[in-house]
């Protein structure tokens, strides 16, 4: 089983802590989507998005990540013999659709200074460009690829599209405050996959310096986030990369590499 993702992208963070919390063993590789490693001919001729992450178990190759949390479920449930295959429950089952219908993409954006922002896009931008001339059989999935890039940039000078993302957030975040005073865990007394969906959100809150803002001010979240913190699958997924100085080498070497290889124009 192969895993292709990122320390730095949200949706890896939930499938590698599925990985790690049924105890599965997978080959791993990164692809950096910030240094355009998503896009290199090899990855992208697997998958046409780009996207992040991607499992493949043999021929079997999975993309959306509530799908391979599931699939994870199903490997682990076979693995410990169990003569029948279950999944989550309902519950269970809700609060994750409900955590990924939030999309992260241009609320961690918005909240990035511009001029890096717009260094990093125009970065991508000359990536795709050199891609596309390296393996032109793929250069209309590249086209559509460079049109997204541009999509993006435009949505976020849109008020309203932030406006709706912040919101989106908040009313997610009220009603798992609601849910954590009456609950331990999200779908019930017992950690679930639902959980480890939830954790990389509130992890992208504190990497963004909005702890203060969104988490702190409820207070059943707060409680809820040192207690997941001290999971064994959340410090190596998560802590390991970004809790205290880790968050600025993991950010400055992506950063220099990026810099370096504008500089040099090597694409």
């Amino acid at each position: 089983m192969q895993l292709y993702h990122h320390p730095f992208d949200l949706d890896s963070q939930k499938v590698r802590l599925a990985l790690e919390e049924k105890g599965i063993d997978y080959t791993s590789y990164h692809a950096n989507p910030i240094t355009g490693k998503n896009l290199d001919s090899s990855f992208f001729n697997m998958n046409h998005s780009g996207s992040l992450p991607v499992f493949q178990n043999g021929s079997h190759i999975i993309y959306k990540t509530i799908d391979i949390i599931q699939y994870i479920e199903r490997i682990a449930e076979v693995s410990s013999g169990s003569e029948t295959i279950s999944t989550s429950g309902r519950e269970v089952t809700e609060w994750m659709q409900k955590i990924q219908e939030w999309d992260p993409k241009y609320f961690s954006l918005s909240h990035i200074p511009e001029k890096h922002r717009v260094y990093v896009s125009k970065f991508i931008r000359r990536v795709v460009i050199a891609r596309m001339a390296e393996s032109p059989e793929l250069a209309g999935a590249y086209h559509k690829k460079l049109r997204e890039v541009y999509q993006t940039e435009e949505k976020l000078k849109d008020r309203d599209v932030l406006r709706r993302s912040k919101e989106h957030l908040v009313r997610l975040l009220d009603e798992a405050e609601r849910q954590l005073n009456e609950t331990r865990y999200l779908a019930g007394e017992q950690f679930s996959m639902a959980d480890l969906m939830f954790i990389p959100l509130l992890a992208r809150l504190v990497l963004l310096d909005l702890e203060g803002e969104y988490i702190t001010s409820r207070p059943n979240i707060v409680e809820y986030w040192f207690m997941v913190q001290q999971r064994p699958s959340y410090k190596k997924v998560i802590g390991k990369h970004f809790d205290g100085w880790r968050k600025h080498k993991t950010l400055l070497k992506t950063w220099c590499f990026v810099c370096i290889r504008s500089f040099l124009k090597r694409y």
